[in-house]
């Protein structure tokens, strides 16, 4: 299909997508050296208030997409001898940090959570961002309120103590999604390194990708503006929690960046192919028809949901602002985008999904 095709059908799509009342702006942008195909496509306004519009080179927050990055961080600290994938996390942080963080029956199971547990989202820890304490509210739903504040490592593990772990380190077939485990993975690279995970990016992924436009959201620095994220019809406003959430939520990039990033991590640029191979070697349930690999999410829905064709498998990241990015290796094809919506976590599938139908 020519370019020009599937940029006037991907304009077309994200058309649709901007019409519903919930979608304030959106950036989208389809990706394939094998088809040469590159197409982007904006829509809204990134700023609402201030009557700016969305454009194709306006930033947006990444949200859970940092995770990527920050297990190619680990994956690169591995080969390089730094961390062990297979080492306790207790061999890397203090014992007042970690403590009494896993429990289950009276039995602490701290001491038996390695670094690929977190990776690959077995450790069994409670979610920080979305576990609810007995009678009280998660930070989630605080957050979404509009209850900004800052939230340090201390906090996050405070909050866990309070929260019950779902399984034993690596004792159940499927993966428990935790923002906990990045957020201790990023602890982590920071008491090896002695440097702040914001320098780590910079250094092993910004400037090796050359990633002009990327960076970690820090509300006392100036940086570009990224396009607003809404809750339904409000635009959040949370500059404090966001700037805490840098290893598990805390990037802020382009497309251009995030489709460089994407090639960077899937063609052998930022990492060996034995160590993609491990990130991808083994798929775990999450929810169907969502699997987690390590740092990564397959999304390969059965034929039956799409009797028509084959549906595309997607393997990448999302976020909670309806952000993702996306490979589709039968295609060789690159999907980057958001939709700044945090009300349905599935958004994010169904539009990546109706972009790779765009190339048939």
């Amino acid at each position: 299909m020519a370019q020009s095709d599937v940029q006037e059908r991907l304009q077309q799509l994200v058309a649709r997508q901007a019409a519903k009342k919930s979608i304030h702006n959106l950036v989208v942008s389809i990706q394939s050296p094998q088809q040469n195909t590159d197409a982007k496509a904006a829509a809204g306004f990134a700023d609402a208030a201030h009557a700016i519009a969305m454009t194709i080179e306006t930033p947006y927050y990444l949200a859970s997409v940092t995770k990527m990055y920050t297990a190619a961080i680990v994956m690169k600290m591995g080969e390089q001898g730094s961390l062990d994938l297979a080492s306790p996390i207790s061999t890397y942080l203090d014992e007042d940090l970690t403590k009494d963080i896993h429990i289950i029956d009276d039995v602490e199971y701290v001491n038996e959570i390695t670094i690929s547990h977190l990776l690959n989202q077995t450790s069994g820890l409670a979610d920080y961002f979305d576990g609810k304490p007995t009678g009280g509210t998660s930070l989630a739903e605080d957050l979404k309120a509009g209850n900004d504040r800052e939230i340090s490592i201390t906090d996050i593990v405070e909050t866990v103590r309070r929260l019950q772990p779902a399984f034993a380190p690596g004792a159940s077939k499927k993966a428990h999604y935790s923002d906990t485990n990045y957020a201790l993975l990023g602890a982590i690279i920071e008491k090896v390194t002695s440097t702040s995970i914001s320098a780590n990016f910079e250094e092993m992924i910004f400037e090796p990708l050359g990633l002009e436009d990327t960076y970690v959201f820090d509300h006392t620095n100036t940086q570009p503006r990224p396009a607003d994220a809404y809750i339904k019809n409000r635009a959040l406003d949370i500059p404090l929690a966001m700037s805490s959430f840098a290893p598990d939520g805390g990037i802020v990039s382009t497309l251009k960046d995030s489709l460089r990033f994407l090639r960077g991590f899937f063609s052998g640029d930022l990492l060996t192919s034995d160590q993609l191979k491990l990130m991808t070697s083994r798929w775990r349930p999450v929810f169907f028809p969502l699997k987690y690999g390590c740092g990564l999410m397959q999304y390969k829905p059965p034929r039956w949901m799409s009797p028509f064709a084959p549906p595309p498998e997607l393997v990448g990241h999302s976020g909670s602002t309806g952000s993702f990015a996306f490979y589709n290796p039968d295609q060789d094809v690159y999907l980057a985008g958001t939709v700044n919506q945090m009300d349905n976590p599935g958004r994010p599938y169904r539009l990546a999904s109706q972009m790779m139908a765009l190339l048939d």
